[in-house]
């Protein structure tokens, strides 16, 4: 008995997005880090793109794959590195849930990419923070790093931020699947 998975348009471009989000990720891994835990977080570039040309869904989709596979291929996977990575990506999609809610429902409070990637990378920060302290290192002397943390969410989301912005000024305005 042959099993045929039938798959949309929609399956192609997550797959498409997160592959694309992978070798991002894949590629940052091999970078220096300038404070231990600390990466640009280019791949969230694809999740902004994704969340302003598809929507949230498939951007939580993108988001939640690229820690999955990514982990799998750097070899980190269920590791406290996997645990803060995923913990990030979840607070990130989280936010980026309710900024796309409130954006949709008062426009006068819309969000463009750098905002977003800044939200999201703030997100994304304060929940490795939280997570690090909670699980693996509780001790007061980390609050001491968190301005200097969340500095850096703010500088690396605006990176992203410029570069979503710049892609998405070069792509046609509505790509629906």
């Amino acid at each position: 008995m042959k099993l045929t998975l039938q798959t949309t348009r929609q399956d192609h471009l997550i797959a498409w997005l997160t592959a694309l989000a992978i070798a991002i990720h894949i590629a940052e891994s091999a970078l220096p880090s300038p404070i231990p835990g600390v990466k640009p977080g280019l791949a969230n570039v694809i999740t902004i793109i994704c969340l302003i040309q598809f929507g949230w869904r498939t951007a939580a989709w993108v988001a939640i794959l690229r820690v999955l596979v990514g982990s799998l291929l750097i070899g980190t996977f269920l590791s406290p590195a996997f645990a803060l990575s995923l913990a990030g990506a979840c607070a990130s999609i989280a936010i980026l849930y309710v900024a796309k809610r409130i954006s949709d429902a008062q426009p006068v409070w819309a969000l463009g990419p750098i905002g977003l990637s800044i939200v999201a990378a703030m997100a994304h920060m304060f929940a490795q923070f939280w997570l690090a302290y909670t699980l693996f290192i509780p001790h007061a002397g980390l609050f001491q790093l968190l301005p200097v943390l969340m500095t850096m969410a703010v500088v690396f989301g605006l990176v992203s931020g410029i570069i979503a912005q710049h892609v998405l000024n070069r792509i046609p305005e509505k790509l629906n699947p």
